[in-house]
């Protein structure tokens, strides 16, 4: 592995922690009067998701 690849490794593991914490504050947020957070944070964790897939697709063919 090259320390390009290692370096985006380590970028897709902090995305996916990252995806992972804004999910855990979505949820505290669904159902209540801040529900209009939770909408909000549930599309940054798709776009997190949409980056993350893109990542791993580059690591794929690099």
């Amino acid at each position: 592995m090259t320390s390009d690849e290692a370096e985006l490794s380590t970028v897709a593991t902090q995305i996916d922690e990252l995806m992972a914490r804004v999910t855990e504050v979505a949820e505290r947020h669904r159902g209540t009067e801040r529900d209009d957070v939770a909408i909000r944070l549930f599309d940054v964790e798709r776009s997190l998701r949409t980056a993350t897939r893109s990542l791993s697709a580059a690591l794929r063919v690099y």
